[in-house]
C-alpha cells in the first residue's frame, strides 16, 4: 500500500466507524478494494 492509500483508507475507515478496515500490512489491491467499499458505504449512508 502506498502512503496516500494508507491515509485515505484510515480516513474513510474512521468516517465509516470501521477502524478495523485499516491495517498496515495490506496489499495495494486489497487497499483499493477496501477504499472502494468504504466509499460506496459512505455514499449510501449519505443518501438517506
Amino acid at each position: 500500500m502506498t502512503r496516500g492509500q494508507a491515509a485515505r483508507l484510515r480516513s474513510l475507515a474512521e468516517e465509516a466507524y470501521q477502524p478495523k478496515q485499516y491495517a498496515r500490512d495490506l496489499t495495494f489491491e486489497e487497499t483499493e478494494r477496501r477504499i472502494s467499499a468504504l466509499k460506496a458505504e459512505i455514499a449510501l449512508a449519505d443518501s438517506f
